[in-house]
């Protein structure tokens, strides 16, 4: 027997009136802290740094980011360059790399169509390297 939930999707997919009313939305506010929590996850940012603002883009959803990044102390990386391949390349690199996953992230969970994501980096926190090896 079929659940509620695949009863809905077949009558949508039908075209015939589904026989329940109402709509489903999502606020700003909880948008955002998807889209904070993304971010944080990906760029490794405490989600209380990020800053996240949306505006319409020909009925899509743009996502604009606010946010510092974690660096090494260029100490560390003039000692060994390849730590910057370890935490995945430059800045430029790595906000390249987080748009899409971002857009990713945040599309399958809340099911939103996002046009574009784009992030502004507004400072560096210098983190010194772990233990001595």
């Amino acid at each position: 027997m079929a659940s509620r939930a695949e009863t809905v999707r077949n009558a949508v997919r039908a075209g015939r009136k589904s026989g329940f009313s109402g709509h489903n939305r999502i606020s700003t506010q909880a948008l955002t802290s998807v889209a904070q929590a993304a971010a944080a996850e990906v760029l490794r940012v405490p989600g209380d740094q990020i800053r996240a603002t949306w505006r319409d883009d020909a009925g899509l959803l743009a996502l604009s980011l606010m946010l510092p990044i974690e660096i090494p102390s260029l100490t560390r990386v003039a000692r060994d360059p390849s730590v910057l391949d370890n935490i995945g390349g430059s800045i430029w690199e790595r906000g390249l790399a987080a748009r899409e996953t971002i857009l990713d992230k945040i599309t399958h969970l809340t099911g939103s169509q996002l046009s574009r994501v784009d992030i502004r980096i507004t400072g560096v926190r210098v983190k010194e390297g772990g233990r001595v090896q």
